[in-house]
């Protein structure tokens, strides 16, 4: 390959265009959005042709053309339709050091016009070095639909922001990173926009760091739903250890490069022991490492992070923890209701349908205006609604299954405390709410007369 890929300035500068038919006016139409001073030499011309020398933003010649025609531009292009001329305007331009490009004439170009696709200052150029422009206008068209619409206002906005960095910073490496930096940045309108601070301050945002363990919130499964600092961790994480439960759309922001790897448990089926996460999270730290620990919605609730901890302070591994959003709220938000509806329950406790092997398990939190949280209530729900019951739960207590919630495929099914245990398993992660700050519709008469508890259960996410 011995073309080099360029973009010229044109804007101001003069160049010649020899030919005034069909493919000239193709190749005016690329050449006037650069504001080149544009001659045109020939005999005739099309009316659109004539029209844009009437309005000014063309010269038009109207004579055959001459050799000393080339002089003093800085491009040629000959366009005509006699194969003799654009040689001979060719031949002349390279005599006198003018690039020249002679349309569909290999032999005769210096340089090619690409298939450009444009959003603002951005341009995206495919040259097939006159080999088949077919095929560059079908890449043109691919690359097109690729490319989202409004790439062009940010980048008019990145550019700013580049400016006011290199007047405010010194040149250095700090300087090059934050600049690559504010490249993957959205960028809004408010002064206290988090890129346009980082553009003025330099600070840069969390990374995972060599030698230590971060435990991360991923949230329900909706990458929107992630915390700034958790996606600038996983994206520049070296191993990930993630639940089973963590979605490909949020481990596909690993980098390339990184170790990603399944330690979750599921349905209590265990593939790893917990004892063997803590190995695996030691063993990379202290071997130079960053360690992104991704546990589904917060590490904390529900997430066996205590475990985790201690085993890592008993190893000397620094870690950070970075909260997430929990499956509960993803769930209470999935139903559109207050968790702490305060008519309804002044209170919310988050337990899980599983428990700890251990003779000295407290009992059960009393009845109260409280909306229970539990998580991991498991497929079969006939004992859970058995046992609400027998503690005094009214049988048309609301109850709702949000399976996979805050996820493109959430599920949400309604029902009671009467018939919970007769409704279809969920897909897991599911969860179950059940109470009255989480009814659907009109609040029942039944409903307002018992004030009782409100319940929930939830598999994490």
């Amino acid at each position: 390959m011995t073309l080099l890929p360029i973009f010229l300035n044109l804007d101001g500068r003069p160049a010649l265009l020899v030919g005034a038919g069909t493919v000239a006016l193709e190749k005016i139409g690329s050449l006037l959005k650069t504001g080149v001073k544009l001659r045109v030499v020939a005999p005739q011309a099309r009316p659109e042709i004539r029209q844009l020398a009437a309005e000014g933003k063309l010269e038009w010649i109207e004579r055959e053309f001459q050799p000393a025609d080339l002089d003093g531009n800085f491009i040629v292009v000959a366009a005509t339709d006699v194969p003799e001329v654009n040689a001979m305007v060719y031949r002349e331009a390279v005599a006198r050091g003018i690039p020249a490009n002679s349309v569909d004439d290999i032999p005769n170009c210096d340089f090619f016009f690409g298939s450009v696709v444009s959003r603002g200052e951005l341009q995206v150029a495919i040259s097939t070095a006159g080999e088949s422009p077919a095929l560059a206008q079908r890449l043109r068209r691919e690359i097109d639909e690729q490319l989202p619409q409004d790439l062009g206002p940010w980048l008019a906005e990145l550019g700013e922001l580049r400016r006011e960095v290199l007047v405010l910073h010194p040149r250095g490496e700090e300087r090059r990173l934050l600049l690559h930096e504010l490249a993957h940045r959205e960028i809004c309108d408010s002064a206290l926009c988090s890129t346009r601070q980082l553009a003025r301050t330099g600070k840069q945002p969390s990374r995972a760091v060599a030698g230590h363990v971060a435990l991360v919130g991923a949230g329900p499964g909706d990458p929107e739903l992630l915390t700034v600092k958790a996606v600038r961790l996983i994206e520049s994480a070296q191993v990930i250890l993630h639940d089973d439960l963590v979605p490909s759309a949020i481990l596909n922001l690993a980098p390339p490069h990184a170790v990603v790897e399944n330690v979750g448990k599921r349905c209590g089926a265990k593939t790893i022991a917990q004892q063997e996460i803590n190995a695996l999270m030691i063993e990379h730290a202290q071997a130079g490492r960053s360690v992104v620990r991704l546990k589904s919605g917060d590490p904390l609730l529900f997430g066996r992070a205590a475990e985790e901890m201690a085993a890592l302070a008993e190893a000397g591994v620094p870690y950070e923890i970075v909260p997430g959003v929990s499956a509960a709220f993803a769930a209470a938000a999935a139903l559109g209701c207050s968790l702490t509806d305060r008519e309804w329950a002044s209170h919310v406790v988050f337990s899980t349908g599983h428990h700890a092997q251990s003779h000295n398990r407290e009992a059960l939190p009393a009845l109260e205006s409280a909306t229970r949280v539990v998580y991991m209530p498991g497929r079969d729900l006939t004992l859970l609604a058995a046992e609400w019951q027998a503690e005094g739960l009214p049988a048309d207590l609301p109850c709702a299954v949000i399976s996979r919630a805050a996820q493109s495929d959430q599920q949400v099914v309604h029902t009671t405390l009467g018939e919970l245990g007769s409704i279809a398993p969920a897909a897991a992660p599911s969860l179950l709410i059940a109470g009255w700050a989480v009814r659907d519709g009109e609040r029942s008469n039944s409903a307002e007369a018992s004030g009782q508890t409100a319940s929930m259960k939830f598999a994490p996410n």
